[in-house]
């Protein structure tokens, strides 16, 4: 959580705001909130995760997942990711260990489902085609 926090803050102070009122409908000014969006999606699951929630697993995967696509669709030339090198390299490795988390059930919050898992997936497809594709 305190990982998601610094870097979320970070992505913030990193938004260029537009000087003028069209600059807030442009892509290029949405897209940089996508960053943000993936730490933000680290500390809720954090947070479930820490508190015991029943949907910890469910936001575990919709973490992981997001986060590793992020890389993937840049690998693939989809689009650009807006998200500097050391914070995916950090995205990537909490996502493994999110995923792996979620789906072998450690903290006993009940298994995954594989609607839930589908649904995770798909989610985190649409939170990074979202942000890049706006």
């Amino acid at each position: 959580m305190l990982l998601a926090v610094v870097l979320a803050t970070i992505f913030y102070f990193r938004v260029e705001f537009p000087q003028d009122l069209a600059g807030l409908f442009k892509k290029d000014y949405y897209g940089q909130f996508g960053p943000i969006a993936i730490a933000i999606e680290l500390l809720v699951a954090g947070y479930y995760l820490f508190t015991r929630h029943e949907k910890a697993n469910f936001t575990l995967a919709l973490f992981g997942f997001t986060a590793v696509l992020d890389p993937f669709f840049n690998l693939v030339g989809l689009f650009p990711s807006q998200v500097p090198v050391y914070a995916t390299v950090l995205f990537v490795i909490c996502a493994v260990f999110s995923l792996w988390l979620a789906f072998t059930n450690t903290f006993k919050l009940g298994r995954i489902s594989f609607w839930s898992a589908l649904w995770s997936f798909l989610v985190g497809n649409a939170i990074e085609l979202f942000f890049n594709y706006l």
